[in-house]
């Protein structure tokens, strides 16, 4: 089959869900059902089911150092969107890398994970994540939780005060933050905001699908902003359809039956027929 364009060649690094619903896997089949090519740093082993996750192992940095090397010496990518970074070393090896091989276009979705349950270790973790990443990246998509770590703030109540914590990541360095509200459930509505530098924030919605086949969601959705901005070069462009096929995926998803929690999207929702 000839293309008549260039496929989008996008690398993931993040960490290894073993149940198949989020991480690395939830990438790749993002990335592949939007038609971009999908390589792959693995920073963390889980073992974890639609339930939660019973165990982590972080990759030594040295071999988080290694695989960069492998892919971005070799393969010219067009994104990269970053997910579970386990400890500081790994934050700052992944950094370098991106440093010395510059991606065009960094989605950074901050997966806070202290593998030592220490909160010493989070909060260091943060502070590299501040000071070595969010810099770098082109767009942070943090949960509540997350914006509120990285703000430094108690989560958000409502509307806001989570654009205001978005602002204060603006001031800590960020280009653009999404502020994702699906956490909300009183609300018919899934809003979204995309806060920006010398920009009105603009609103994204959709309205609330009842499911409990949740899990995955936001690493799917990062994943699909960096697989679908190299399409046009444009950022609202990019979430407002990465937001569309979210939910998609979101609706096919609610009918499956795939463990005994929290189960996984329909990443192949647009390829699958009756």
């Amino acid at each position: 089959m000839q293309q008549n364009k260039p496929f989008p060649r996008v690398l993931t690094i993040a960490g290894s869900d073993s149940g198949g619903g989020a991480g690395i896997q939830a990438d790749l089949k993002t990335f592949g059902a939007l038609g971009a090519y999908g390589a792959s740093v693995v920073t963390a082993v889980t073992a974890q089911n639609t339930l939660g996750v019973q165990g982590v192992h972080a990759v030594p940095a040295d071999m988080v150092a290694a695989q960069c090397e492998s892919v971005l010496g070799d393969i010219r990518m067009d994104a990269v969107k970053i997910g579970m970074l386990p400890d500081v070393a790994t934050i700052e090896t992944v950094a370098q890398a991106l440093r010395k091989y510059p991606v065009p276009f960094m989605v950074l979705d901050p997966v806070l994970v202290a593998t030592s349950g220490d909160s010493l270790a989070l909060e260091n973790t943060v502070d590299a994540i501040c000071g070595q990443l969010l810099p770098l990246a082109d767009v942070v998509t943090p949960n509540l939780n997350e914006l509120a770590q990285l703000s430094g703030n108690a989560p958000a109540q409502d509307e806001a005060e989570m654009l205001a914590q978005g602002q204060q990541l603006l001031q800590k360095g960020a280009k653009a933050v999404l502020l994702k509200g699906g956490h909300w459930a009183d609300s018919a509505q899934a809003r979204d905001w995309l806060v920006q530098r010398n920009s009105e924030p603009q609103c994204f919605v959709n309205s609330r699908i009842a499911t409990a086949n949740t899990h995955g969601t936001g690493c799917t959705l990062a994943s699909a902003i960096a697989a679908l901005y190299p399409h046009r070069r444009n950022l609202n462009f990019a979430v407002a359809a990465a937001k569309s096929y979210l939910h998609g995926a979101i609706a096919a998803g609610q009918y499956w039956k795939v463990g005994s929690g929290h189960g996984p999207l329909a990443h192949f929702w647009r390829t699958v027929r009756d």
